[in-house]
C-alpha cells in the first residue's frame, strides 16, 4: 500500500478533514490532498510527525505487506551486529501474531528462532567483554575464565559440564517419527560427537547409510574417526570420499575439512579451491570461501583473507545463509537461480557497499584484519 494511501485511510478512520490534518502537520491542505492522491510524497523530515499524530510507527505508516516485513526483517538479522531490543520486540511481537493467524507457517518460527539466537550471540559478545575485564582486574578469578569461556564457546574438558542430552533426545524421537529425513541424522551426529558419544555416533551413521547414499556417509565416519583420534585412519576416510565422489564439491569441501583439523593448510585450501571450481554456476554456497578466509587468517595472510571476504560477500549466497548452515546438510547440491538464492537468504544479489567491513567485524576478525578491510573501503570511495 501507498503512503499516500495509508494517510488517507488514517484520516478517515478517524473523521479528520484535509484541513485539520494539514494544520497539525504544519503543511497546506493541498499538500494533504497530493499525498492521498500519490501525487507527491511527504518530505521524509515529517514522517515522524505523522507517525505521531495519527499514533502509529513510521512503519505502520507505510504499511508494509507481511512478506515484504519479513524480507525487512531477514535483511536486517543479515546484515546487522547489533539491533535495538526495542525494535527486535517489535518484530517478534508481529512474527509471534503472524504464527497464531497462520498455524503451519514454518518461515515465521524459522525467523523467531533466527531472532533468539541472533538476541543470544548479542548477549554471548556483551559476556565476552565483561569478562575479558574481569580477568584482566582479577587473573586469579577461576569464574571469569570459566565465564568467558562460555561466552566464545570453548568446552571445558569436564564431559558432563556442557552436554547435550535434551538436544540428543529431541532428534532421536524426531528420527523415530521420521526415519527417512537424513539431515536429521546428521545434525543428531554432530551432538553425539561433540558429547563424545561415539558409538551412539557410529550407530547412527550406519542407520544413515541405508537411506542416503552419498559422500556424507565416508565423511561422518572420518569426523567420528578424528573424533575418537585416530587421525590417520579419519584422512583414509576423507580422502577414499573424494575417490567415491569426485565431482561432488561438498565431498572436497569436506576433505578441505579434514587437512584443517590436521594443519595441513596448504593441502586444505587446495581441497576448497577445487570445491569452488566444481560448484555449478551461481555459486550460492561459500562454504569454501569461508574456510579459505579463516585458513589465510590463520596462516597470517590478511589480505588474502579479506579478498576470500570481498569474494563471499559478492556471491549469490553473500556472506553465509543463516538458514542454510551449509552444504553438507543441504540437498543434493542442484543448482539455485539468482532469485532463489535471493528468495533463500532474503535479500537483493546486489553487494551493499561497506559489506566488506561488515564482515570483518562480523565474523570476528581481528583489529589488524578490520584495519586493512576499511583502507581498502578509503581507496574505494
Amino acid at each position: 500500500m501507498e503512503i499516500g494511501n495509508q494517510i488517507k485511510n488514517l484520516r478517515t478512520q478517524r473523521g479528520l478533514t484535509q484541513e485539520t490534518v494539514a494544520a497539525a502537520l504544519g503543511v497546506t491542505s493541498q499538500a494533504v490532498s497530493k499525498w492521498e492522491n500519490n501525487a507527491a510524497l511527504p518530505d521524509i523530515a515529517l514522517l515522524p510527525s505523522i507517525s505521531a499524530y495519527f499514533g502509529v510507527t513510521i512503519d505502520e505508516l507505510f504499511a508494509l505487506t507481511d512478506e515484504q516485513r519479513i524480507t525487512r526483517i531477514r535483511n536486517m538479522l543479515y546484515e546487522s551486529r547489533e539491533v535495538e531490543d526495542a525494535v527486535l520486540d517489535r518484530e517478534v511481537a508481529f512474527l509471534q501474531d503472524k504464527a497464531r493467524r497462520e498455524p503451519k507457517n514454518s518461515e515465521v518460527r524459522l525467523i523467531l528462532a533466527w531472532i533468539e539466537n541472533f538476541k543470544a550471540q548479542s548477549h554471548r559478545r556483551q559476556a565476552e567483554y565483561y569478562a575479558k575485564e574481569a580477568i584482566q582486574l582479577d587473573p586469579d578469578s577461576r569464574d571469569a575464565y570459566g565465564e568467558l569461556a562460555d561466552a566464545v564457546g570453548v568446552m571445558c574438558q569436564d564431559w558432563y559440564a556442557y552436554p547435550h542430552t535434551d538436544y540428543i533426545d529431541w532428534y532421536q524421537a524426531f528420527i523415530a517419527q521420521h526415519p527417512d529425513n537424513w539431515r536429521a541424522y546428521l545434525w543428531l551426529m554432530d551432538g553425539l560427537i561433540q558429547d563424545r558419544r561415539y558409538a551412539e555416533a557410529e550407530a547412527c551413521c550406519d542407520k544413515l547409510a541405508r537411506i542416503n547414499h552419498t559422500f556424507r556417509v565416508l565423511d561422518y565416519r572420518a569426523r567420528i574417526a578424528f573424533a575418537k583420534g585416530d587421525g590417520a585412519r579419519a584422512l583414509e576416510l576423507w580422502e577414499q570420499m573424494v575417490r567415491d565422489y569426485p565431482e561432488d564439491w561438498m565431498a572436497w569441501s569436506s576433505l578441505g575439512d579434514g587437512y584443517a583439523f590436521h594443519q595441513q593448510y596448504d593441502r586444505a585450501l587446495d581441497c576448497y579451491r577445487e570445491a569452488r571450481r566444481l560448484q555449478t554456476h551461481p555459486k550460492a554456497f561459500v562454504d569454501p570461501i569461508q574456510a579459505m578466509a579463516q585458513l589465510y587468517e590463520r596462516m597470517g595472510d590478511i589480505p588474502k583473507a579479506i579478498e576470500m571476504d570481498q569474494e563471499q560477500s559478492q556471491s549469490p549466497g553473500g556472506l553465509g545463509h543463516h538458514p542454510g548452515r551449509g552444504g553438507r546438510r543441504s540437498g543434493a547440491g542442484d543448482p539455485e537461480t539468482p532469485e532463489e538464492a535471493d528468495s533463500r537468504i532474503g535479500r537483493s544479489s546486489t553487494t551493499p557497499p561497506g559489506r566488506e567491513v561488515r564482515a570483518a567485524l562480523h565474523f570476528g576478525r581481528n583489529a589488524a584484519r578490520a584495519k586493512i578491510v576499511l583502507d581498502l573501503q578509503m581507496k574505494i570511495i
